[in-house]
């Protein structure tokens, strides 16, 4: 098919309402959201960290399962995904300058962080695998 002189690949001349075949689905959604709240988790972490010599400074963070949870519900509802909230740490030893960052605390945080990212990561890859076997699967 050719549009004002040049040609229109088969993806584009597919009219308006017609269905496309979508690469992506709930559980790429959810993969995506868990990717991101592990990331916005490793923030938190950073600048917990990078804050543990500042007077007054308090630890926050987030209930990552909670959000997770909630993210699942609202992709599930077909609902605008929220922003995960970020609170104050309670229970936390507070040192005599106000600052309640334990670089212990942080570091396994850190470190829970980085593994739930590694396998997230390696459920997304699973995921485009099994799409580029079934593309491939008419070579074979």
């Amino acid at each position: 098919m050719r549009m004002q002189g040049r040609d229109v690949p088969p993806w584009d001349r597919i009219a308006p309402g017609d269905c496309r075949m979508e690469l992506t689905g709930t559980l790429n959604s959810e993969l995506v959201h868990y990717l991101d709240l592990n990331t916005r988790e490793i923030q938190l972490t950073a600048s917990n960290m990078a804050n543990i010599d500042t007077p007054g400074y308090r630890a926050v963070g987030m209930d990552f399962e909670a959000e997770m949870k909630q993210a699942m519900k609202s992709i599930d509802a077909g609902t605008t995904l929220h922003n995960p909230q970020v609170k104050q740490v309670d229970g936390l030893i507070v040192r005599p300058d106000g600052n309640d960052v334990s670089m212990d605390r942080e570091s396994l945080n850190l470190a829970e962080a980085q593994l739930r990212f590694k396998v997230g990561v390696a459920l997304v890859k699973n995921q485009f695998a099994g799409i580029l076997n079934v593309i491939h699967a008419d070579a074979k």
